[in-house]
């Protein structure tokens, strides 16, 4: 029986291919307002989409399911679905020829988001909007481009791919994560640059993205020290100040994963969800930590402000996606498809986080 029940601020995952008796108690409660789906939660496309209609029937409104699926190394769902290029493949495409480049991303886009969507995946937590500075292990080939307004270009035409398939996009990592060496799933990153220097190139994609109707943005777990001593995603003055007022940004906010180690500093996981709420968060992610989760619910109180359950909203897909078999009589489909080809794809994915 669905249960009626606003959307809570925290997203969580599930143990595997179906739901378990402790999965259904989690995502009952409050506090749940979305699901993450990781590679070990998909065996089959069919199962997939019971999975996904399951997690949908639970509660009214449906608890947002979102994935991280941006290509090359960050593809969780790979047998079944078409492998995508990693994003610097694009901005190689694009060094050899803009316009063809803009219309193979877009194209892109419609085949990923289109393919997420026939199987009941509202979101995925894309695009990558870091630039690549070559110095960045964990964004690498991530990122399009090292050109800011060319990462910008490129995202523009993978989101407008996303919204013909009926989903919007969500960027990362604001304010900008390729500048430092450190991984913020095993370390606390810290980036020296001065706000002029940071703003000047790392966000302008955001700010390009924001006026082209951006749903959402996932800030870093990085410590910017000329701006605030906290990180980006615990920071009300990333958040509130520079996100919101500067950038008027008035799409959803999620953190990044409060279980990685750039993290850490905000406390235990009571603690990291409050301060990340408080600073302009709209959601939090906890992954691959059942225990934190329990944690948390037994010890934290909650009401989402009208705002942020509006935000929330907005990042249903829409509701009237093919499923896989009417995804591929569509010609939109095949053309999308035709127009990707060439171009290449990488095996492997990050093993933590988004």
């Amino acid at each position: 029986m669905t249960k009626t029940l606003p959307l809570g601020p925290v997203m969580l995952d599930v143990a595997g291919t179906e739901l378990t008796a402790d999965d259904r108690k989690r995502l009952a409660h409050p506090l749940t307002g979305g699901v993450i789906l990781f590679s070990r939660n998909y065996e089959d496309s069919r199962q997939l989409t019971q999975l996904t209609r399951e997690i949908h029937a639970l509660r009214s409104p449906s608890l947002i399911i979102a994935v991280d699926h941006e290509g090359g190394r960050v593809q969780r769902f790979r047998e079944g679905f078409t492998a995508i290029p990693a994003m610097r493949e694009l901005g190689l495409a694009w060094n050899a020829g803009a316009q063809q480049a803009r219309q193979i991303t877009q194209a892109v886009g419609f085949v990923l988001s289109s393919e997420l969507r026939a199987h009941g995946i509202d979101i995925t937590f894309a695009p990558v909007l870091d630039v690549d500075y070559g110095s960045s292990s964990v964004i690498g080939d991530r990122a399009f481009h090292s050109d800011a307004r060319i990462v910008a270009e490129l995202a523009r035409a993978l989101i407008q791919g996303f919204k013909q398939a009926g989903m919007t996009g969500v960027g990362k990592h604001f304010p900008g994560h390729g500048h430092v060496r450190a991984d913020s799933h095993l370390e606390v990153p810290v980036d020296e640059r001065a706000y002029t220097e940071i703003e000047a190139s790392d966000l302008v994609p955001f700010r390009r993205l924001i006026g082209a109707g951006l749903g959402g943005i996932m800030p870093a777990h990085v410590i910017y020290p000329s701006v605030d001593d906290r990180p980006a995603g615990f920071s009300p003055v990333w958040l509130k100040k520079i996100l919101r007022g500067e950038l008027g940004f008035d799409g959803i906010v999620f953190s990044d994963d409060l279980n990685m180690e750039g993290a850490s500093v905000a406390g235990g996981f009571v603690e990291r969800a409050r301060i990340a709420l408080d600073a302009g968060c709209d959601m939090v992610l906890i992954c691959n930590n059942a225990p934190a989760v329990d944690e948390l619910y037994g010890a934290f109180n909650y009401l989402m402000p009208a705002v942020s359950l509006a935000r929330l909203g907005r990042m249903h897909g829409r509701p009237d996606a093919e499923d896989m078999i009417g995804l591929r009589e569509d010609s939109r489909y095949a053309q999308a498809l035709h127009a990707m080809s060439g171009i290449g794809a990488h095996d492997g994915e990050l093993p933590l986080g988004t």
